[in-house]
């Protein structure tokens, strides 16, 4: 009795000491967002006060083709939906519905990516709008570059996720990577939002 009493308390203090493992890595997590977000800040400003510098080169209304980004931006936001059915899924046990529902998020998130890329390429072959173009120019690339960065990051870290759920199923561990990608996933699609109207919707209008 008393060694299965030993045993109990053994258990209840592993389980504590990872539940504090867990929550220490989720406080680093919400650490590291908010250096994303004076990152972030410091771009949308250096933006800002570049963005009427065009030194003679194209302008934004010239460059700007609006279908092309709201199709982006449609793209995103679908793609922060369901990511939170994918979570929705974790929570309810339901693996099947957590991992369909992470592959198309990752599925819509390259489609998104595929769309930027080949938007900064129409723009530096067709239309000679470089980042050494002008000081706009350069603040464009800096900031929505850093963005569809950290898409890009969040794709693999997804990807890897969604192997390891397929190896280990739903555990505190991967519960917890699960609400973090999540997490990642919806500050950036709030940052996208003030891409598209502090960088596209004021640059064309």
């Amino acid at each position: 009795m008393a060694h299965a009493a030993a045993n109990g308390g053994q258990h209840a203090h592993a389980h504590d000491h990872e539940h504090d493992h867990e929550s220490l890595k989720t406080f680093g997590f919400w650490i590291f967002l908010i250096t994303d977000v004076i990152l972030f800040g410091s771009l949308f400003a250096t933006y800002m006060v570049l963005h009427q510098n065009t030194n003679g080169g194209p302008t934004p209304e010239e460059l700007f083709k609006m279908p092309g980004i709201i199709a982006e931006t449609f793209i995103l936001l679908t793609s922060s939906f369901t990511s939170g059915l994918a979570v929705l899924g974790m929570n309810k046990g339901n693996m099947k519905q957590l991992i369909g529902w992470l592959i198309v998020t990752v599925i819509l998130g390259a489609s998104f990516v595929g769309l930027e890329v080949s938007e900064f390429v129409t723009m530096v072959n067709h239309e000679g709008a470089s980042i050494s173009t002008s000081a706009f120019l350069s603040g464009f690339f800096a900031l929505v570059g850093t963005h569809g960065l950290h898409v890009s990051v969040g794709l693999i870290w997804m990807i890897g996720l969604i192997l390891q759920l397929r190896r280990r199923g739903i555990t505190a561990v991967t519960k917890r990577k699960v609400e973090i990608i999540s997490l990642y996933w919806h500050f950036l699609d709030v940052v996208w939002i003030f891409v598209f109207t502090i960088v596209y919707l004021m640059g064309v209008m």
